[in-house]
């Protein structure tokens, strides 16, 4: 286990406020979240972590010989690759996690156990957790999402503040603002952070470094910012 880069963050910057430990049932995972202080040190965690990830398909995986694999990509028992799937790695795929038809996966991503990608839906250098379904178009970059997670159709995280000519990659620090205090993230590309079960309806974006705590209820809206507690309702 991965030792801790800050003692005493505050509750709501730690992974634990948005994922029930005890809802997560794959050990790098779990190991992976304890190891984090901060929400914003998952992302280098994993990249240090996929750095060292070989190509392995797990023999009672099913990939479909259809289904377009690049990198150093692990496919764990149970998984389910279909065709015209795409996968570039480096990408761990856990146990029961099905990528369907028009699904595109992207290097330095963890697919916890049982998630549903499907659809044209695009993920790139995140983590989901498990059981996270995602089978319509829609696209995630540079998050954590919880346990149940379900993303809609046509939503989209976004990554990289945009305050004049684009640059790639990006120089400018993504922060927050948390009770008045501005937090700085230690990245210029941060997506957002959806606690266990949140659903996000069809067409919302997500500005960047969203936080939603577990349990909030989002109403049809297209654009949500901000830190949001456990138990949140927005219309």
């Amino acid at each position: 286990m991965r030792t801790p880069t800050s003692p005493h963050p505050d509750e709501r910057l730690t992974p634990a406020y948005y994922i029930d430990p005890r809802q997560v049932t794959h050990r790098y995972i779990a190991d992976l979240m304890a190891g984090c202080a901060t929400v914003f040190d998952v992302k280098p965690a994993i990249a240090a972590d996929l750095a060292h990830l070989t190509a392995t398909i797990a023999d009672t995986a099913d990939v479909h010989p259809d289904a377009r694999l690049t990198g150093a990509i692990r496919i764990e028992d149970g998984a389910t690759v279909e065709a015209g799937a795409t996968i570039t790695g480096p990408v761990l795929i856990c146990a029961g996690a099905v990528i369907g038809a028009g699904a595109v996966i992207r290097d330095h991503t963890v697919i916890g156990p049982d998630c549903r990608i499907a659809g044209g839906a695009e993920i790139t250098r995140s983590l989901l957790v498990g059981r996270v379904l995602m089978v319509h178009h829609a696209f995630v970059g540079d998050s954590i999402l919880g346990h149940g997670a379900n993303i809609g159709a046509f939503c989209t995280t976004t990554g990289m503040r945009v305050t004049g000519p684009v640059t790639e990659p990006a120089t400018t620090e993504i922060t927050l603002v948390l009770d008045d205090e501005r937090i700085t993230t230690g990245h210029t590309k941060f997506g957002a952070v959806i606690g266990d079960d949140v659903a996000l309806p069809a067409g919302t974006v997500l500005s960047p470094a969203t936080l939603i705590g577990p349990g909030t209820v989002i109403f049809p809206r297209n654009h949500v910012g901000g830190v949001l507690p456990r138990g949140t309702r927005i219309r």
